[in-house]
């Protein structure tokens, strides 16, 4: 199917599927299909499509309620962009349990925050199709790993198996089942998984785990909020934390900081969270509540640490690294080697290294020999930057300048359902997010020039469904795990300069997170020339339909040459690296791993036209785009 003007498409891809026309050019289509064939069929000219009627901004307001889309609020810019007030507006200083030197070994429930925590319509839930996560994991180190099977048989602590069982975490995935066990030893990790495969629980949960028979031996002091005395402004301690989890992204960092509030309910340790954008004020004054979990992005970790009065990384047992390739795709290599060097002579020799990608490239690799134990364990779920059956992947040709009109239509031929747009640029999600609220769609947006307080309540919203539409950059294409995100748009598709086939498969992991399905429908322009084959393999390998303007580019035979080595240990050897590191890798580490057999082998077979999101919303198949009339 596509959009667009046909002079794009060549005679045989004309006769496939529906196409809009743009404007004027469309209208004198012609038809050579006989004489492509060698026959003697005639040219016949189509008739004009009629001209879509302008509606005025209301008429198009109406037609999106009567599809079922809420109501638009306009943004308030001026309250957002204020300064002080509350700080429960800051996600950085969201609720946590605070622990009281009287509760002695077991500490009470708290109702209210029970279910802040852990309540509500918005957790992720595990989904219906969690048996396609079954993919085959390869694992080595020096010691022999037995998996998991339920977070029952992990010997974990009594109060993190308690909070694992109230998020609602009834089994470990294939990543959990390894990477937990191995974690328990207490030994140095690398572990490559897929998007939406749960690595955040993958390594929160031992590390807490360990701590919590501990903390009271480990945690540093904190003011004690049972003395009547206390007072915020005048109790302060310096933060020691335990743990520093490095993340690219604030809006990442916030989620995680949200995990981690969970999993250390009724416990002494007590997550913080630093990113750029939260206030300084309020970052100090919630480390000086004491911090045994820090979770920060690099720059205002490395802020931070040039603050010895506000925090010392003294103390600290475990240091991972989440989404290790993306950090070093944007440069934070240097800020890398200062966090994992300790800042302030932090000589543990029980200090735990963890690094968790979806990738392992070569900087990564470097990063790993120098800091880590020559025995750590590498854990890889299926093969690098791959994808997965849950997610049914649509691939749409349109003309460059009818995208806008295409994803109008296409969200208005589908049921309403929390939608993920991603653009190329910081002006197109701008334009486009404009153009979608005058059409009378619930829209917001994010990208990196908005304000902090703009881009937490974006996120916000879209979370809660005030404004189920977001369109963003690939500032949202990393690790977000947001209930009922039903369809991913790629409005541009990452060209290679960009990100290429990795972008792509972690924009569209968005959706279909932990078991669940979703649908990703891509633009395709002919712009995107240097990224069909890698697309095609990926569709390939998922079982997805390929287009017919892309089939010339299947590949033959049952191999696919994904032309992808970034975790390959052969190359561990370059610039002089150790001969007896290479020799210690596996050959298997950098090799393709193949679905296990229980695998669903059509991943939406059962949905027949369409699949229903487990989470309150519905999308119908792209299929039903074609109603469009352009």
């Amino acid at each position: 199917m596509s959009w667009g003007n046909e002079t794009n498409a060549t005679p045989a891809e004309e006769t496939n599927g529906d196409s809009w026309g743009a404007g004027d050019a469309a209208d004198t289509t012609e038809n050579t299909d006989g004489a492509a064939e060698g026959g003697e069929g005639e040219t016949e000219t189509a008739a004009p499509e009629p001209p879509k009627p302008v509606l005025s901004k209301e008429e198009y307001s109406q037609n999106a309620k009567n599809k079922g889309w809420t109501e638009t609020t306009a943004f308030d810019y001026e309250q957002f962009n204020k300064t002080g007030g509350d700080n429960s507006d800051w996600a950085g200083a969201g609720k946590k349990y605070e622990w009281k030197d009287e509760y002695g070994d077991v500490a009470p429930e708290v109702p209210e925050l029970e279910l802040l925590l852990f309540g509500g319509e918005f957790q992720m839930k595990k989904g219906k199709h969690y048996e396609n996560l079954e993919i085959k994991v390869t694992i080595e180190g020096a010691k022999q790993v037995e998996p998991i099977e339920s977070f029952d048989d992990a010997g974990l602590h009594p109060v993190l198996l308690d909070n694992v069982k109230r998020c609602g975490y009834a089994e470990p995935t294939p990543i959990q089942k390894y990477a937990i066990p191995a974690a328990l030893t207490g030994t140095d990790i690398v572990a490559v998984s897929q998007t939406g495969s749960g690595k955040t629980a993958a390594y929160m949960i031992p590390v807490l785990s360990r701590l919590m028979g501990k903390a009271k031996k480990l945690c540093a002091p904190k003011p004690n909020y049972a003395d009547p005395s206390y007072n915020p402004k005048f109790s302060m301690v310096r933060a020691e934390p335990l743990v520093i989890i490095v993340v690219p992204t604030r809006e990442l960092a916030m989620q995680i900081f949200d995990e981690a509030r969970r999993l250390c309910y009724r416990s002494m340790l007590r997550p913080c969270v630093a990113y750029g954008g939260l206030p300084m004020g309020i970052t100090c004054e919630e480390l000086g509540k004491g911090c045994d979990i820090l979770i920060a992005t690099p720059g205002r970790l490395c802020h931070l640490m040039e603050k010895p009065e506000l925090l010392t990384m003294s103390r600290v047992k475990y240091t991972i690294i989440d989404e290790a390739d993306e950090m070093l795709d944007q440069d934070w290599s240097e800020e890398l080697q200062k966090i994992m060097a300790g800042g302030d002579s932090n000589e543990d020799a029980d200090h735990i290294y963890m690094m968790f990608s979806a990738t392992f490239p070569k900087g990564a690799r470097e990063m790993a020999r120098q800091y880590m134990a020559p025995d750590y364990y590498r854990i890889r779920v299926g093969r690098s930057g791959q994808a997965h059956k849950n997610i049914r992947q649509e691939i749409i040709q349109v003309d460059r300048d009818m995208k806008r009109e295409a994803v109008y239509d296409l969200i208005m031929a589908a049921e309403p359902a929390r939608t993920l747009i991603f653009c190329n640029s910081k002006p197109a999600v701008d334009l486009l997010d404009d153009f979608l609220y005058n059409r009378g769609l619930p829209t917001t947006s994010i990208h990196a020039d908005r304000g902090q307080r703009e881009r937490e309540d974006a996120l916000r919203s879209f979370r809660t469904g005030r404004c189920p539409i977001l369109i963003a950059t690939s500032v949202s294409a990393r690790g977000w795990d947001v209930a009922g995100v039903a369809h991913v748009i790629n409005y541009d598709l990452p060209s290679n300069m960009y990100g290429g086939i990795q972008e792509y498969v972690h924009r569209i992991g968005r959706t279909a997170r932990i078991g669940h399905q979703g649908l990703a429908t891509s633009f395709y322009t002919d712009r995107d020339e240097d990224l069909a084959q890698d697309l095609v393999n990926i569709l390939v390998e998922c079982e997805c339909e390929v287009p017919d303007f892309l089939s010339h580019l299947k590949p033959e035979g049952a191999e696919i040459n994904f032309d992808d080595d970034t975790d390959d240990e052969a190359e561990a050897e370059e610039d002089g690296a150790a001969a007896e590191e290479g020799a210690a890798a596996p050959a298997a580490w950098g090799a393709e791993a193949s679905a296990e057999e229980g695998a669903d082998a059509g991943g939406f077979a059962a949905d027949a036209g369409g699949f229903a999101a487990d989470d309150g919303f519905k999308a119908e198949g792209a299929a039903a785009v074609s109603v469009g009339g352009w």
